[in-house]
């Protein structure tokens, strides 16, 4: 029994269906990919309003805080009232 051969030609023809396939899965998983961040982006432009709304700072106030490279985590904390051992 003989075996056909496959020719350059079927080999390139396969070949590219395989490509194709390949770069439709790849636009699909693109496609849910920036679906997906334009909604985290969305989320967190939502929380970052309704902080705002929440917080007694102006619209002022947190853009210079933005634009200062501040950070929450930044800022030492420091309590406050009576030092132990002061009379006065």
């Amino acid at each position: 029994m003989a075996r056909r051969m496959i020719t350059i030609d079927e080999k390139i023809e396969k070949a590219e269906a395989v490509v194709i396939a390949a770069k439709e899965k790849y636009d699909a998983a693109l496609d849910e990919l920036e679906r997906l961040v334009a909604k985290r982006k969305e989320l967190d432009d939502k929380k970052v309003l309704e902080a705002y709304h929440a917080g007694g700072k102006t619209a002022d106030e947190i853009v210079a805080f933005i634009r200062s490279g501040g950070s929450l985590k930044e800022q030492p904390i420091v309590k406050r009232g009576r030092k132990r051992g002061f009379e006065g």
